[in-house]
């Protein structure tokens, strides 16, 4: 089995006052748990872009499988360029959490995450439980929510009479 390692780095500048407030408005914006859900986007992006970087001299072909796959994932790019210029932001538009959200799924970023997380959404017919699930351009129109099962009625039970305890003496 393989090790699993760190998808993310941390900042190297801990207490800088820009990237703060840069963090925060994106993690009220995509309605994220933390700061680290964002490192891992921007650590997807860096990735992106260095596989970028070394296809410049490569062949043609090779640039056009990159850029059919970044496509299927819904990251519009044609050329390296496109690539260079993505941010974190693109990927973050494109998690399962914020693709709810935006069709109208629920009413509030927090509560598309509550509802994935509690196992109520769908993505072609199959149910995702994970908010930072990257959706697929294709599988975007087939994404749904449970359908609420009717409560079954109960039955009322007839309470039962206890004895009195004078009862019990005699």
């Amino acid at each position: 089995m393989k090790r699993k390692h760190k998808s993310y780095s941390k900042p190297r500048r801990p207490f800088d006052k820009a990237r703060i407030d840069e963090e925060a408005v994106i993690k009220k914006e995509f309605g994220l748990k933390n700061k680290k859900e964002i490192w891992k986007a921007d650590a997807q992006i860096k990735k992106m872009r260095e596989k970028a970087k070394k296809l410049i001299g490569k062949a043609e072909e090779d640039q056009k499988a990159l850029f059919e796959r970044l496509n299927k994932i819904g990251m519009d790019v044609h050329s390296i360029a496109d690539i260079l210029a993505l941010e974190k932001q693109d990927y973050l538009k494109r998690r399962l959490q914020t693709v709810v959200y935006k069709k109208e799924l629920a009413q509030s970023v927090k509560e598309s995450r509550q509802l994935i997380t509690h196992r109520k959404v769908l993505v072609d017919g199959k149910v995702v439980n994970k908010p930072s699930y990257v959706v697929p351009v294709a599988l975007e129109g087939k994404i749904k929510v449970k359908p609420k099962k009717a409560k079954a009625k109960k039955t009322e039970e007839k309470p039962v009479k206890e004895k009195n305890k004078d009862e019990d003496k005699e």
